[in-house]
């Protein structure tokens, strides 16, 4: 190798007193064009620890969970409209038009048992996801999801309208008045229906839309059952009043007593207990 006249090559050797062998090489150009250079050790190189980024832990969100169980709900309903169309359009002719309560139509969805009850099942479905949609959107849950916390919603309205039934079963056979609690039977669960066809879209825009979204549509639904509620009051006082010579004020106090006062009752007891122990 030729080198210049004015290029001397000065080798120094480090000794690594941690592991006592020679680790590094030093070699230095006396040129004035030059500067001293560090030749890296010869062996493999090695990440340490500080220079990786901090590991992100994978968040397992409930969304998937969410999204199967709503999918599910609007297959169910799917399938009662195609299995059994004839019953959902008789359902809704009689819903609107107050005058085919006691026609033939109303007879042929009171005999038709499977889509009355799965429908009814839809309505305890999506009631127990929407109270837990509201309760969980209104910060008094968790995020988290909490399939005890929607069973229990889904049972107590299980029992609540199943009391309420057999309490007028019971009532009607008792007075005599057995054909009036049928007909306020039927118009009870006609309107559970459609308020759970009602709540279906509106428990997804709660599941997975912002907090603005979410409190619109909150009010929304309230006014849409409440609306409800108040057609089959009035309905039921206009189906009834000739039979029974209910008046107003006596009817009213039992609206007020029976169906009012336990719904606050239930709720009061579930916003407790939800706030004292969840």
């Amino acid at each position: 190798m030729q080198l210049h006249r004015d290029t001397t090559i000065i080798s120094d050797t480090l000794y690594n007193t941690n592991t006592g062998t020679d680790s590094t090489s030093l070699k230095m150009a006396a040129d004035s064009n030059h500067v001293p250079v560090l030749n890296p050790p010869h062996k493999k190189d090695t990440i340490k620890k500080s220079d990786l980024l901090p590991g992100q832990p994978k968040k397992r969100g409930n969304d998937d969970i969410i999204f199967y169980l709503l999918a599910a709900l609007l297959l169910m309903l799917g399938i009662i409209r195609t299995a059994y169309s004839r019953y959902f359009i008789n359902m809704f002719r009689v819903f609107f038009n107050s005058s085919l309560r006691q026609s033939q139509l109303t007879d042929q969805l009171v005999q038709d048992k499977f889509p009355s009850l799965f429908l009814n099942a839809l309505f305890v479905f999506t009631g127990g996801f929407y109270f837990y949609f509201v309760m969980q959107r209104q910060g008094l849950i968790a995020k988290e999801i909490n399939p005890g916390f929607i069973g229990l919603a889904m049972a107590i309205i299980v029992i609540m309208y199943s009391t309420k039934f057999f309490t007028l079963k019971f009532i009607g056979w008792v007075t005599g008045y057995q054909k009036e609690a049928d007909s306020y039977i039927f118009i009870i669960f006609l309107i559970n229906k459609i308020i759970g066809i009602c709540l279906l879209p509106v428990i997804i825009i709660l599941a997975y839309s912002d907090k603005q979204l979410v409190n619109v549509f909150t009010i929304i639904s309230f006014i849409i059952i409440g609306l409800m509620l108040l057609m089959r009051f009035f309905r039921s006082y206009g189906l009834l009043q000739h039979r029974l010579r209910v008046s107003r004020f006596h009817f009213l106090l039992y609206i007020f007593s029976l169906e009012l006062l336990p719904l606050l009752l239930i709720y009061k007891a579930i916003s407790s207990f939800v706030i004292k122990y969840l």
